[in-house]
């Protein structure tokens, strides 16, 4: 008996493995997509999220999603941006506001003076209006 192979059932045979190869390459390099946004932003969990993404493999990727914002969530140089940061002034910065805490406080010790004035028996506009 022989076997009688044609060559375009051998291209198709050819195709079908290279765009199957192909296609499971592509799903890999996306599932890993997230562990390189990790790397590199230096994030604490990148292990972690490399392993989630493999699980993710036999979830059919729903927890993908997930993933790519669990690696944005770290910023390098700021962290998870949820500390509170004390912002310190610098010592011209804090003569300033002194300066201007003392201007204040003399305007407004001018303004109680002048609204006095304006609400005591003897002054004219006082008197314009009995």
């Amino acid at each position: 008996m022989q076997i009688n192979t044609d060559v375009p059932d051998v291209i198709a045979l050819v195709m079908m493995i290279v765009v199957v190869t192909f296609l499971i390459y592509v799903v890999i390099y996306i599932h890993d997509i997230p562990y390189e946004i990790a790397k590199k932003r230096n994030h604490p969990h990148r292990d972690a999220i490399h392993i989630a993404g493999w699980v993710s493999l036999f979830l059919l990727h729903v927890i993908w999603p997930f993933l790519w914002i669990w690696a944005y969530l770290y910023t390098p140089g700021e962290g998870w941006g949820m500390e509170t940061i004390e912002i310190k002034n610098s010592p011209a910065q804090d003569k300033e506001i002194e300066e201007l805490r003392a201007r204040l406080s003399t305007l407004e010790m001018k303004l109680s003076e002048i609204n006095e004035r304006v609400d005591s028996p003897d002054s004219k506009e006082t008197r314009e209006v009995r």
